[in-house]
C-alpha cells in the first residue's frame, strides 16, 4: 500500500489538456495521449508511458485498461482508470482485477507487483476510506482538475471570452 501513496497524488491538473467541463472519457484519455509528455510531468516525471487501452486477455474474455505506465524508481507497472464522474466503490473491484492479471501475466520476475490508479472527476474521502480499506493490492485514488482560471488579480486586466468573440466578429 506505500507504493500507491508514493505514485499517486491526491488531485492532478490538467489544465493543459484544453478539455471544456462536459467531456467525455474517450476525449480525457484522446487528450492525455496528445499531451503525454505534459501528463507524465504532471503525474511525478518517474512514469514511463507503455499503452493505452492496453489489451488484458483473461479467461475467454478481453478487458482493456485506459493507460498503463511504468514507475521506474518503484519498478512497478501502473495502471491508470480513468473516470469522468465521482469515484465509485465499484471502481475498487475492476483495478484489483487488473492488477491481478497484471501481476500474473505481465510483471516481470524482477518487477514489484503493480500498482493502480483511479482518476476520477471527484472523490468523497470517506467512501475511498471504505472502498479501500480492505484493498489487498496498492490501489490510489486521485481527482483531476481543468482549471484554467486566471488569479483573481489578473482577470480583470483581460478581456472575457465573450469580449474577445465580439471582438473578432466585428473584424468579419
Amino acid at each position: 500500500m506505500v507504493q500507491a501513496k508514493l505514485a499517486v497524488k491526491d488531485e492532478y491538473t490538467f489544465d493543459f489538456l484544453e478539455l471544456s467541463d462536459e467531456h467525455s472519457e474517450y476525449e480525457l484519455e484522446q487528450a492525455i495521449l496528445k499531451n503525454m509528455r505534459s501528463f507524465l510531468i504532471e503525474m511525478g516525471g518517474d512514469f514511463a508511458f507503455i499503452a493505452n487501452q492496453h489489451r488484458l486477455p483473461v479467461g475467454r474474455k478481453e478487458y482493456s485498461i485506459d493507460l498503463l505506465l511504468f514507475h521506474r524508481r518503484l519498478r512497478s507497472l501502473v495502471a491508470i482508470d480513468l473516470k469522468i464522474g465521482e469515484f465509485e466503490p465499484e471502481h475498487k473491484g475492476k483495478m484489483e482485477f487488473y492488477l491481478t492479471a497484471l501481476n500474473e501475466k505481465m510483471k516481470l520476475p524482477e518487477e514489484n507487483d503493480a500498482i493502480g490508479i483511479i482518476i476520477c472527476k471527484t472523490k468523497d474521502k470517506t467512501v475511498v476510506e471504505y472502498a479501500l480499506k480492505s484493498a489487498a493490492l496498492p490501489i490510489g485514488v486521485a481527482t483531476y482538475t481543468l482549471t484554467t482560471d486566471l488569479p483573481a488579480g489578473l482577470a480583470g486586466l483581460l478581456p472575457s471570452a465573450d469580449d474577445i468573440r465580439e471582438r473578432l466578429e466585428g473584424l468579419g
